[in-house]
């Protein structure tokens, strides 16, 4: 057992909705249970949930929260100190936790998001982060731990959509939106099982780096509100076969314009809101499967784990800030400049 020196802990902590109200102190190091590791942490990736969270806004979970909080939900570190009971890890393993740590496996149930971290529940902001042993997954040595922390919920969600939900196969097409974590591990994952990928932006500056990780076409949905016609055109009339839709209300429109017959579309954000109303007309027409998709099972995140380290796939970094510099770092999450993940270093 490798007991931390101090019996404090530095956190992050959200005590008011708003990035004014964040802030980094100490807290009690408290006693681990026989199930239990204790995780060093050493990065944590930042989601848009957890901007949403700190300004109060998100809808599913504000009525579970209570501050203060600490937020996030992703993070990487080594386990230095195991309960008793835990049979799982040793000391010195690389390990990520899981998003929802109650979620081990089979389909998602409602009760599981009364364990998300950094909503329901403190999250892994902090120098020391202790939990159950079913709610981490070891992670491979080819990947640093900054690298690690990005793949709980953006890397997970892109997986669950295009192949436990979607069974995506080689040769068939798949739509990505934006440049945001999700999208890129989506566009990353796609391209590794022998897929075509398209992508839409609203960025000049991104079609370059999008082309370069792989995208066949990339559409500028500023300069082509109706961008479900040039999908339409770069697939000879078909569509494409899976949408990864982040926007919502906003795209989802569109996602069905540009999916084809008998397509999926996965619906894992809302970017755009949560509102209005949907023609069903096209989706009974065209047989399309639309499904929500929230991050993803313990069981899920070791059999991605299996690819990542098979394929040698390497997460995209974009940012990376101090613990200090949460607020920061959640602004420039907002502002939309990012391609692929924000880091925080621990």
């Amino acid at each position: 057992m490798i007991v931390p020196e101090e019996r404090a802990n530095l956190v992050a902590q959200i005590d008011a909705f708003g990035l004014e109200h964040l802030r980094v102190l100490e807290r009690p190091l408290l006693p681990l249970r026989h199930h239990d590791i204790r995780v060093r942490v050493r990065a944590a990736s930042l989601n848009y949930r957890d901007l949403l969270v700190a300004l109060g806004h998100h809808p599913s979970h504000v009525r579970d929260i209570r501050l203060p909080l600490v937020p996030l939900s992703d993070c990487a570190g080594e386990v230095i100190e195991i309960g008793r009971a835990v049979d799982r890890f040793q000391l010195g393993d690389r390990v990520s936790c899981a998003q929802m740590p109650a979620w081990t496996a089979g389909p998602f149930k409602p009760e599981q998001v009364h364990s998300a971290l950094g909503g329901a529940v403190d999250g892994v902001l902090a120098r020391y982060f202790s939990g159950h042993q079913r709610g981490f997954v070891k992670i491979p040595e080819a990947l640093s731990l900054e690298e690690a922390a990005t793949l709980p919920t953006a890397a997970l969600t892109a997986w669950n959509a295009l192949f436990e939900v979607a069974d995506l196969k080689p040769g068939e097409t798949v739509l990505v939106q934006g440049s945001g974590g999700v999208s890129i591990f989506a566009l990353q994952f796609a391209l590794a099982a022998g897929a075509r990928v398209f992508a839409i932006t609203g960025s000049a500056a991104k079609v370059g780096r999008l082309e370069r990780l792989g995208a066949e076409h990339v559409i500028r949905y500023d300069r082509e509100p109706e961008w479900s016609r040039a999908v339409l055109e770069v697939t000879g009339g078909a569509g494409v076969d899976h949408v990864v839709e982040t926007g919502g209300a906003g795209t989802i429109d569109e996602s069905i314009k540009a999916t084809a017959i008998g397509g999926s579309i996965s619906l894992v954000g809302l970017l755009t809101g949560a509102g209005g109303r949907l023609d069903m007309l096209p989706i009974l027409a065209k047989t399309l499967r639309i499904q929500g998709v929230v991050a993803g099972s313990v069981e899920m995140f070791e059999r991605m784990i299996g690819m990542i380290e098979h394929l040698g796939i390497r997460p995209v970094i974009d940012e990376a800030f101090e613990m200090q510099d949460i607020a920061a770092a959640l602004a420039y999450l907002k502002s939309g400049r990012h391609l692929g993940k924000v880091i925080i270093k621990v």
